[in-house]
């Protein structure tokens, strides 16, 4: 066996897989692209063209029975997750699942246990925890640069979906907090390490009972409050940015997620202003990198199952708290 990579399987072919992670697991130095599912031949045959997959396969089911196959990244829609989350480590592989991994906090705890009953990895796909730009902005955090974190604030709100988008229909779980307030959310958990007492939240449904704007207020035991937006209302383009304020100073970044390239932040303390700017990789490219390296040379899941258990457990909250 050749213990210089890590042979893949993608299992769907949805856009994500398309045009972020396949093209991120091209630039990964541990990444070999073996084989490709979908439940249309043609297209699972399109994408090992494209992208030089070993075999295309017309079933889920016949890649995770490949017994060459060692790990699995699943694309497919949020409530798919689960069933093929379960089947795959089951058949021992290693599963990297998009977020949000589970609809619900006793899906992921179920899904984790699986992982360990069987032996292998489980993680959750927040490519974008993986930037050095998020690294730099969380050590500015816990240096006590800002003081004690007094406000948050996290907007990520895109351009309206067309009706027939997965995204849009309730049976799948869509709607904007599943798709991208997780985001927010994430940002949240990650940098402050910090889980709310209190969750208020309100939506704004479509016709369908689809959530299209969501807002989340949180609060904690020592005082901070949290204020999360998302949405799928703009007109076009798409609004991202976060806020940190502290007794000493505050950050703030207009910062994309998952974005590569130069982005920046910005600090302000002691009535001054300094921006840094950061160059950033392919946060897929060095998430694949990350999860290649656990299976390879034992390294810890980054984003950790404590770290998605909680993430889906405040999202059960903000569900309740808008009656989805």
């Amino acid at each position: 066996m050749d213990h210089s990579n890590i042979r893949w399987g993608i299992l769907g072919t949805a856009d994500i897989a398309k045009g972020q992670m396949i093209p991120g697991m091209q630039l990964s130095r541990y990444c070999q692209l073996y084989a490709i599912a979908g439940r249309s031949p043609e297209k699972a045959k399109l994408f090992q063209q494209l992208f030089g997959f070993q075999h295309a396969y017309s079933s889920y089911d016949d890649l995770l029975n490949d017994p060459d196959v060692q790990a699995v990244y699943i694309p497919l829609p949020n409530d798919l997750h689960f069933e093929w989350t379960i089947k795959a480590l089951k058949a021992k592989k290693h599963v990297l699942c998009e977020k949000p991994l589970a609809v619900s906090e006793a899906q992921a705890q179920q899904m984790f246990r699986t992982a360990e009953e069987n032996g292998v990895f489980l993680m959750e796909a927040f490519a974008y925890l993986h930037s050095p730009f998020i690294q730099a902005v969380k050590t500015k955090l816990d240096s006590g640069l800002i003081g004690q974190i007094k406000y948050f604030e996290s907007v990520f709100i895109t351009g309206r979906r067309p009706e027939t988008d997965i995204r849009l229909r309730k049976e799948t779980y869509g709607g904007a907090w599943y798709d991208l307030g997780c985001y927010p959310l994430s940002l949240f958990l990650w940098l402050l390490n910090a889980e709310p007492d209190s969750v208020q939240a309100a939506a704004c449904f479509s016709d369908k009972k689809i959530d299209l704007f969501t807002s989340a207020l949180l609060s904690c035991e020592n005082g901070m409050i949290a204020s999360l937006d998302c949405g799928m209302v703009l007109s076009d383009d798409r609004l991202d940015r976060f806020r940190i304020h502290g007794t000493d100073g505050a950050i703030c970044s207009p910062y994309r997620f998952n974005q590569s390239g130069q982005t920046s932040y910005t600090v302000t303390c002691s009535g001054r202003e300094e921006t840094h700017t950061l160059q950033v990789p392919n946060n897929y490219m060095l998430e694949a990198d990350q999860f290649s390296r656990c299976i390879l040379f034992g390294e810890k899941p980054f984003v950790t199952p404590d770290f998605s258990i909680t993430t889906a457990r405040v999202t059960d909250s903000v569900m309740r708290a808008i009656g989805y």
